[in-house]
């Protein structure tokens, strides 16, 4: 069996991740999974979707714009912890994946220590943080101000195996940038 291979996309919210790894997924030689965080925060049972044990969304202003500051309570914590084992076991079964992250809990060296035995790749999604805000409004699903918290914070600290800007390139162009760079 070849090892597998998983691509991390690390980026705001609307950055375009998603996209990407649906457009990766058919680009792709080897079929890849997609593993969204958003799933996972979703497993969350109701009572702890806007709550400090699981995670809890902080709405403030900041520069006459809404900000939502994003706070993981112990459960909530659990949750990304478990998700990233559970990335970890996927691999070690043969399942090349695609996840899709928001890094705001420091979790890219578990990532790293997890992942040492496969092929693992960082790739960064930018964005413009007007173009994020745009976006977030656009999609409806979102609360207002999440971009503005997050992008100061996402891209802290990391460094990636490979970036690409969505306010430039399609999602498609992005995925093959992506399929190309790392022979997928």
């Amino acid at each position: 069996m070849s090892k597998a291979k998983v691509v991390l996309l690390n980026g705001v919210g609307s950055a375009g991740k998603s996209s990407i790894a649906t457009a990766l997924q058919s680009l792709a030689r080897e079929p890849f999974l997609h593993v969204q965080m958003d799933t996972y925060i979703e497993m969350l049972p109701e009572p702890l979707q806007d709550h400090p044990d699981g995670v809890c969304y902080e709405v403030s202003e900041e520069a006459g714009k809404p900000s939502v500051a994003v706070r993981t309570g112990p459960v909530g914590a659990r949750v990304l912890a478990g998700m990233r084992h559970a990335v970890a076991a996927m691999a070690g079964e043969g399942n090349n994946l695609i996840v899709d992250e928001v890094l705001c809990d420091g979790g890219l060296p578990d990532y790293r220590r997890l992942l040492a035995a496969f092929e693992f790749h960082v790739v960064g999604v930018f964005a413009p943080l007007e173009v994020l805000e745009a976006r977030e409004l656009r999609r409806g699903d979102r609360l207002a101000g999440l971009a503005h918290w997050q992008y100061e914070r996402v891209h802290r600290g990391i460094g990636y195996d490979f970036e690409v800007d969505t306010s430039r390139l399609s999602a498609l162009e992005c995925a093959e940038l992506i399929r190309d760079r790392f022979r997928l």
